[in-house]
């Protein structure tokens, strides 16, 4: 019956867009994708598949690293620093986050990193280190040996020998990031400072659309004055949120029913090591929709509800 083909997908589907994320760090073509898969499922001659949950991982796989390759040019002409997308993590969007290597595979920091591999390499990665896949099956499904997988693997692991590494609980990291967050409202930069690492760097994306910072910021110094500075314009009904967002904490920036800026701390060592910021309302949909909000411009928000960024600041001066 279709109804009991649909349904058998849909139990796939929450994995399927798991590896998808991973594989191509944005949610929006993730989902793409899937549904591209489900197509595909949908016209399948059902004697040819006889394991679906294979078959429909060497599907999606296959799709992701068609997408991977020709995203790497689109990157290429990418205005600024390109990010992945933030996805909230406490309600499982990602599948269980359960061991230090799960969170990792996740976090902003690693799908950065993943970046320097090629897609085959990603892949074998993905399915080996996040998903547990034996080399029989992921040489299966990318359609080469088990020792190539062998080899590929070896070779990723090498290109991430600066893989990141979340010495802190939960519970810690939650703390360090409420305790960034009230440093940077009170524009308490001896606070804020103490809180970073020496050598903390601030990455943000705005993709040409939303202002944002289009080098890295490095040093606990310009890092605490970056934030500070950012947190300076007094926008009306700003609500500032802590949340799990790829296993690390996360700071929403809301205003009424519009997400317009995520803040991602990861932590080591007690200290707040990276910083990723991300501003471009493309990249905050998904996230916006799991929240029940919309994205939206930054910039736009305050024009729309206070008027210009530097009427505010005259405004501020004025007091």
């Amino acid at each position: 019956m279709a109804s009991d083909h649909v349904a058998e997908f849909e139990a796939h589907r929450p994995r399927l867009f798991a590896v998808g994320y991973r594989l191509l760090g944005s949610a929006a073509e993730a989902e793409d994708l899937v549904q591209e898969t489900f197509l595909r499922w949908n016209d399948a001659d059902r004697d040819v598949v006889r394991t679906p949950a294979a078959w429909l991982t060497k599907v999606l796989t296959n799709l992701c690293l068609n997408r991977l390759a020709s995203a790497r040019s689109r990157r290429e002409d990418y205005v600024g620093i390109w990010l992945p997308e933030p996805v909230m993590t406490d309600d499982s969007a990602l599948g269980p986050l359960e061991t230090a290597e799960r969170r990792e595979s996740v976090s902003l920091a690693m799908l950065v990193l993943m970046e320097k591999l090629t897609p085959v390499e990603r892949a074998v990665f993905v399915l080996r280190e996040a998903f547990g896949y034996r080399h029989r099956e992921i040489a299966e499904i990318l359609d080469i040996t088990e020792s190539n997988s062998q080899q590929v693997l070896r070779r990723a692991q090498a290109h991430l020998r600066e893989r990141p590494r979340f010495d802190a609980s939960g519970d810690q990291r939650r703390r360090i990031a409420e305790l960034f967050l009230d440093a940077a409202r009170g524009g308490d930069l001896p606070a804020l400072e103490r809180l970073l690492a020496d050598d903390v760097v601030s990455s943000a994306d705005g993709g040409g659309v939303a202002g944002a910072a289009r080098n890295a910021i490095r040093g606990a110094s310009r890092v605490a004055r970056y934030f500070a500075g950012l947190l300076d314009v007094p926008l009306p009904g700003l609500e500032l949120r802590v949340v799990e967002l790829n296993g690390q904490p996360g700071i929403l920036a809301v205003v009424g029913d519009a997400l317009v800026s995520v803040t991602v701390v990861e932590v080591g060592d007690e200290r707040v090591r990276r910083i990723y910021n991300v501003v471009n309302p493309d990249k905050l949909r998904f996230l916006a929709a799991q929240c029940g909000l919309v994205a939206r411009n930054w910039r736009q928000v305050i024009e729309d509800t206070s008027g210009s960024v530097m009427e505010l600041r005259a405004a501020r001066f004025r007091e």
